[in-house]
């Protein structure tokens, strides 16, 4: 993947923005776990969006500036009355340079408050990203640990699934826990399925040739192990994976069959 042209693609800009839609949002969140340098753009951006609302506000410096210099008779920047010391005290003028130096203070003051509070907001953004880091990984570990366990199982039967057809490049792997009525797929060897496309797991009583949707794999671009725990309550002779529109098919796409394997009796 080319993290730089993904970067500039402005995808970024959209997530930040709210914009995309649930799933894309859950392929960028995917993407800044895996990649930092996507994790630190999104936070760049955040913090840039936070700044250019600070800026848009009320307390612009140059919206305050040119209130004041519309109190003091100025037009603009071209147009500066002089005022002669003659015509007005000097007590008055002072009070007018005051309010300058007073006005100045405050923008300054406000300046300094918006830049804490961006680096505040930008601060939380960040820790409330690493808190979903950490449960992820913790999540992350436990399902390791069941894998592990599955593997290491005597019982748990492991069915290779071999490429077909035009496909025969592709491969996957299941290790059916038939005591918890479940399957774990490896699905490391196919392919990213195109847009608008997904892979169906499929259950196959051979004699007559049966089959029973398992459901489809909708996370396929966004999970990292391509390990996928399927409930599987059937008395499943054959494992298949068929390529399928989005939202899976009543049956296979015999076609697109792209892997198939005999569970052994």
């Amino acid at each position: 993947m080319d993290i730089n042209a993904y970067i500039e693609s402005g995808i970024l800009e959209l997530y930040v923005a709210g914009s995309l839609s649930e799933k894309e949002n859950q392929e960028v969140y995917a993407l800044m776990q895996q990649h930092p340098e996507i994790l630190q753009e999104v936070l760049d951006i955040e913090a840039a969006v936070i700044k250019l609302t600070a800026a848009a506000g009320p307390s612009n410096k140059s919206i305050v500036l040119n209130n004041i210099k519309k109190v003091l008779g100025f037009n603009d920047s071209s147009d500066i009355k002089v005022i002669s010391i003659t015509k007005y005290n000097w007590i008055t003028y002072t009070g007018w340079a005051a309010s300058i130096v007073l006005a100045a203070g405050l923008l300054w003051t406000i300046s300094e408050n918006k830049t804490l509070q961006s680096n505040i907001e930008v601060a939380q953004v960040k820790e409330a990203l690493l808190e979903t880091q950490i449960a992820d990984s913790k999540n992350s570990l436990e399902e390791a640990q069941t894998l592990v366990s599955v593997l290491r199982d005597d019982a748990i039967t492991k069915i290779p699934l071999a490429g077909q057809g035009n496909f025969a490049t592709a491969y996957a792997k299941v290790y059916w826990d038939k005591k918890e009525q479940r399957i774990f797929l490896d699905a490391q060897g196919l392919p990213e399925p195109p847009r608008g496309k997904v892979y169906q797991v499929w259950s196959l009583k051979l004699s007559p040739l049966t089959p029973t949707s398992l459901g489809t794999i909708d996370d396929f671009a966004t999970d990292a192990n391509k390990i996928f725990e399927i409930a599987n309550a059937n008395q499943s002779e054959a494992f298949g994976i068929t390529l399928e529109p989005a939202g899976g098919s009543k049956s296979p796409t015999m076609e697109f069959l792209y892997t198939l394997g005999v569970a052994s009796s």
